[in-house]
């Protein structure tokens, strides 16, 4: 089964910094309907206006990934960590046992950003964080840029849920062919473009809740650059 929830039913919070939109309940928006699938608690779509950002402040028992879309992020934390991560890259903090952390865009431009927070499968451990730049032509398969899963791949950076972040651009008529392990879900959102999922229209920025199958044939209508999150 795939449902589809198009961008403009998402949840909104706006200030003078941040644009944001909530495909899962978050803060002050609250849907029992809509609370999660599987592991996968919280995407966020943020754009941060330039010079600003989120700072500092605390979280526990948490895998938060951040995938940017357009711009870059820079993250510090509690642990001495500093980094910066641009568009098409990841980056993946454990909480674990608690972390302080911030997140700034010190661009000339808006940022955008996907914030994904997956529950952990394993409570109490060390955290951390890390950060991974990627191939941009991704164009024949969608790369596993983060995961958890029981065969984690090798060059995904680590995560301590089960559950994966893949992403990849696919030309205008072309098809991946995408496994999806039995019993697990997914969760697609096209960064940019259109794409069908096995025949179901997903629009920019929409959100795809897919159950109960076992492949997935994404064919892009248009450019478009796919991310998906794999979880049990």
């Amino acid at each position: 089964m795939i449902s589809v929830e198009p961008f403009d039913k998402l949840g909104r919070f706006q200030n003078e910094w941040l644009n944001a939109r909530h495909h899962f309940s978050f803060g002050q928006h609250h849907d029992p309907a809509r609370m999660g699938v599987g592991a996968l608690r919280v995407w966020n779509d943020d754009e941060i206006a330039p010079g600003s950002g989120f700072d500092p402040h605390p979280h526990r028992e948490m895998e938060i990934i951040t995938y940017v879309r357009a711009g870059a992020i820079t993250h510090r934390d509690s642990l001495g960590n500093e980094g910066r991560t641009e568009a098409g890259d990841v980056q993946v903090m454990h909480a674990g046992t608690g972390i302080v952390h911030a997140e700034y865009n010190r661009e000339p431009d808006a940022t955008r950003i996907f914030q994904i927070w997956l529950l952990p499968n394993k409570r109490g451990v060390q955290p951390g964080w890390g950060a991974r730049a990627f191939p941009k032509d991704r164009s024949e398969r969608l790369q596993v840029l983060a995961d958890g899963r029981e065969e984690r791949d090798a060059d995904a950076l680590p995560l301590h849920a089960d559950g994966a972040v893949l992403a990849g651009t696919i030309r205008a008529g072309q098809t991946i062919v995408q496994p999806l392990g039995a019993g697990r879900h997914a969760y697609l959102v096209p960064a940019t473009g259109r794409v069908t999922v096995n025949g179901v229209a997903v629009n920019t920025r929409d959100g795809a809740t897919i159950t109960g199958e076992t492949m997935l044939n994404i064919t892009a209508i248009e450019d478009s650059e796919v991310v998906l999150v794999d979880v049990g």
